[in-house]
């Protein structure tokens, strides 16, 4: 898990750990029963030993961890980071989700952010595509390429639609 997603999830609030495994389960639903309690823990050992976050508390498991004003830092930055070519849909998920909760940043903005890059993307593929002789294994890896930015795209319609209806409260 990228450490990106652990501070955006204390963007909202400070948590323990316990409470930020929760929450990433119920963003990611079954694919969030397979975070390992112990990667999580030292992960967040890890974010507090570079600065990014305090924590108080006696013991490991009661410690309430917070961002520091270098986490905030970073979870902007995270945010406004655009994913592709090689976008982890999870991770991409957990950033319109800690976004929205947090009041960071809007998820439609970070939607169209990206997909304005993947249509860059696809352009430059398809143009090189183009340019290739047909039957060339070239040919063949872009079309490739071309058909995954499109269903990335797609994607990003799915996403967009969600969160404009979470918008209108429908």
């Amino acid at each position: 898990m990228q450490q990106e997603v652990l501070l955006a999830m204390l963007a909202k609030e400070p948590s323990h750990g316990y409470e930020l495994r929760a929450r990433l389960r119920d963003a990611l639903g079954p694919l969030g029963d397979a975070l390992n309690a112990g990667h999580v823990y030292v992960t967040l050992t890890r974010l507090e030993k570079a600065g990014l976050l305090a924590a108080e508390g006696a013991d490991r498991d009661r410690k309430v961890y917070a961002l520091t004003a270098a986490g905030q830092q970073r979870v902007a930055e995270w945010i406004a980071e655009v994913s592709w070519p090689k976008p982890d849909l999870a991770e991409f998920h957990l950033k319109l989700v800690a976004a929205a909760a947090a009041g960071i940043a809007d998820p439609l903005t970070i939607v169209d952010t990206q997909r304005r890059e993947l249509l860059r993307r696809l352009r430059e593929a398809q143009r090189a595509a183009m340019a290739e002789p047909p039957g060339s294994n070239a040919a063949l890896l872009l079309e490739g390429v071309v058909l995954r930015l499109q269903a990335d795209l797609r994607w990003l319609e799915a996403c967009e639609r969600t969160w404009t209806h979470r918008r209108s409260g429908s």
